[in-house]
């Protein structure tokens, strides 16, 4: 994977994809006891806002569907970066897996909840091997710091 990619976006700046798998859309709603009561919508302002902080544009996508995200990776081979959040698909999708192995884009893999301290299927990621950054288990912040790793992998370590 590339370490220092040149920015590509029409801003002159580099472009990230925040990238969301199924029932992220019901952060804020969804077990607040595991997740908590963030919305989608405000981490992705959240981190909308921090990339232009540090000089960087993000995309919001979030889908429900494996396809959807295979092809939103494959899109990113346009893009810088990639802070992608699976769900439940890092534990079983080969497909999403092998798409991010095939782009030459620096990824990060986030997760709200500490997967190691839940149930024993979530102990196993077969997308985790093929990502830049793991990072799980501190709360939406988790997100910002996907982001920061992303932009430092890409060589532009700000803020």
């Amino acid at each position: 994977m590339s370490e220092n990619r040149a920015s590509t976006g029409s801003t002159g700046r580099p472009t990230v994809l925040l990238l969301n798998g199924p029932n992220l859309n019901l952060l804020g709603v969804r077990d607040p006891a595991q997740y908590g009561t963030t919305t989608l919508a405000d981490i992705e302002k959240r981190v909308t806002d921090l990339g232009a902080e540090l000089g960087a544009d993000v995309e919001c996508v979030q889908s429900n569907h494996e396809g959807v995200l295979v092809d939103q990776v494959h899109r990113a081979r346009e893009l810088d970066g990639i802070v992608l959040n699976p769900g439940a698909f890092a534990h079983y999708s080969i497909a999403l897996r092998d798409a991010v192995d095939a782009v030459d884009t620096p990824c990060v893999e986030v997760h709200i909840s500490n997967v190691y301290a839940r149930e024993e299927f979530r102990h196993t990621s077969v997308t985790a091997p093929v990502m830049q950054g793991y990072i799980a288990g501190c709360g939406v912040t988790g997100y910002e710091l996907g982001l920061r790793a992303v932009l430092a992998r890409i060589g532009r370590p700000r803020g």
